[in-house]
């Protein structure tokens, strides 16, 4: 009996920690879902609000290609959500199966002690039991052995109440997790139905374009263009500050100066070292907002053959959002690009941060600047009601993706 104890434990504490395990890969999974359904939403209300009475055919078909991703990403989600909780499920089984046969098998066990018990309850049997020993060390080990008998008992009863409750938590987990198990399988039709809504209208947006190709064809070309300006005018000013501040910390001509690496001074030694050291931890330049393009090399919405370049991250946020820094520094240019809104950019020791398509600056060149103040306000496309914050991260002159730096961005 002392063994199936044991054994009984072992895989009570084993199934434990595999239980453990799966609920934090689904609190993981589960937060994964929830982001997703929170980008979904604000896709549907930044992005999608006023871009279907009065944005471009390009607006609305790089806003459907961002709802369809994020669509297909949340159904893979709740897809793995719904194995895992299968893999729970038949591990509670599995579980539940052997504290049946565990307790029934106490149970038995504890009526024989019951009994025995019985048969030799009165106090003039045990008395007789100790008296007929037939030396002092045996009626000593005859009495031991009586009160591990009766505290087995105890143990014994004690077992099946604990038994009997753990099985009883386990009947009723195994009850939520098929109640979750179906809510993730209705949410999944009812993503998958909305998946296919999306997916025609963007064929009907399609169909719209291949009508008139060149007019789109010119409308990729103009963003691209004006892409090229702003990452041209960015890196321009960024050689501009670096030959400025070198000259200024070494006292040589800006001729003998560099222009692609900043001499730093103790100080600016000390801040640049913080911000490394915040990697993967700093603030959003926005204090709500999501990301609406990620940094990189990516797929045209409507031809997948042309490919488009964003040396930075855009962040969709509501109407009169404003722009903040995300670290302290020091502001080394206004920017302001002709045809287009302006900018900002801090030098946080030799890290460049650069804040674009902004309405309204609230900071001059040479300002001090704290970590989350505030330095503009984001400026919305009059003709899609979308506001989009192009946020750049370089050290010295080489781009660095903003995702690896901004926390969970």
């Amino acid at each position: 009996m002392r063994y199936l104890k044991l054994a009984t434990l072992l895989l009570v504490l084993l199934s434990g920690s595999f239980l453990f395990a799966q609920t934090n890969e689904q609190k993981a999974l589960e937060k994964k879902r929830a982001q997703l359904q929170s980008d979904i939403r604000a896709i549907n209300r930044l992005l999608f609000a006023e871009t279907k009475e009065k944005g471009t055919v390009l607006d609305q078909m790089e806003s459907l290609e961002q709802k369809i991703n994020a669509q297909q990403q949340l159904i893979r989600i709740t897809n793995q959500q719904s194995n895992l909780l299968n893999r729970q499920i038949n591990a509670n089984v599995r579980n539940i199966g052997t504290l049946k046969k565990d307790l029934l098998a106490l149970k038995d066990d504890y009526a024989q002690m019951i009994q025995k018990s019985y048969q030799n309850k009165s106090q003039q049997s045990r008395l007789m039991f100790l008296l007929s020993s037939e030396n002092f060390l045996q009626a000593y080990k005859r009495l031991q052995y009586i009160k591990q008998y009766t505290q087995y008992r105890q143990e014994q009863g004690l077992s099946i109440v604990a038994k009997t409750d753990t099985l009883k938590l386990k009947n009723q987990a195994l009850i939520d997790q098929r109640k979750l198990k179906e809510q993730l399988l209705k949410e999944n039709v009812v993503t998958r139905k909305e998946l296919e809504k999306e997916k025609n209208a963007k064929d009907a947006l399609l169909s719209t374009i291949k009508k008139n190709e060149s007019k789109y064809t010119a409308t990729i070309n103009k963003k691209k263009s004006e892409a090229r300006r702003i990452d041209q005018q960015i890196e321009k000013l960024i050689r501009s500050a670096i030959v400025a501040t070198n000259k200024k910390t070494t006292g040589k001509t800006a001729s003998n100066t560099s222009s692609t690496k900043f001499v730093l001074t103790p100080e600016a030694k000390v801040v640049a070292n913080n911000f490394t050291a915040n990697k993967g931890k700093l603030i959003w330049p926005v204090a709500k907002g999501f990301k609406s393009k990620g940094f990189g090399v990516y797929k045209d919405a409507v031809y997948p053959g042309i490919k488009h370049q964003n040396n930075g991250v855009i962040i969709a946020a509501d109407k009169g959002t404003k722009a903040r820094s995300i670290f302290e520094g020091e502001v080394i240019a206004v920017l302001a690009v002709p045809g287009g809104n302006k900018g900002v950019q801090i030098k946080h020791g030799n890290y460049i941060t650069t804040y674009y398509n902004l309405s309204s600056t609230y900071v001059e060149k040479g300002d001090k600047v704290t970590a989350k103040q505030e330095i503009g306000e984001i400026a919305t496309n009059k003709f899609n009601g979308q506001t989009l914050l192009k946020f750049y991260l370089y050290k010295d002159v080489s781009k660095l993706n903003p995702e690896e730096w901004i926390y969970q961005l």
